[in-house]
C-alpha cells in the first residue's frame, strides 16, 4: 500500500538538509546513509548516496527514473545464490560417467 498523498513522501530531514546544502555549493561527494526508508526526491538527482544494506554501504547513483522510489530498493540486503545447484551437479556427474552408469541401469528384469 502506498503512502497517503495528504501526508506526503517520507524523507529523513537530516539527509534532505545535507543534500540541499550540497546543491547550493555545487558539491558532489558520496553521502553515507542508513535511511533506507527515505523516498527519493528530485533534489537527490545527480548525487551518489552510500546506502547501508546491513553489512556494508552500497553506492547508489540517483537518476531521474528513481524519483518516488525508496533508497532501500537499490541496495539489496540478501545474496541470491541460485536454486538446485546440488541437483545440477549430480545430473552433470551422471552425464559425464556415460550412458548406463546411472541408477536403474542394472541388468533387465
Amino acid at each position: 500500500m502506498s503512502r497517503s498523498v495528504k501526508k506526503g513522501p517520507y524523507v529523513v530531514a537530516k539527509l534532505l538538509k545535507k543534500l540541499e546544502g550540497m546543491n547550493r555549493m555545487n558539491e558532489r561527494r558520496v553521502l553515507k546513509t542508513w535511511a533506507r526508508r527515505s523516498t527519493i526526491s528530485p533534489e537527490f538527482v545527480g548525487h551518489t548516496l552510500a546506502v547501508h544494506n546491513g553489512n556494508k554501504f552500497i553506492p547508489v547513483y540517483i537518476t531521474e527514473n528513481m524519483v518516488g522510489h525508496k533508497l532501500g530498493e537499490f541496495a539489496p540486503t540478501r545474496i541470491f545464490r541460485g536454486h538446485g545447484s546440488h541437483v545440477e551437479k549430480v545430473a552433470a556427474a551422471a552425464a559425464a560417467a556415460g550412458p548406463g552408469s546411472g541408477p536403474g541401469s542394472g541388468p533387465p528384469k
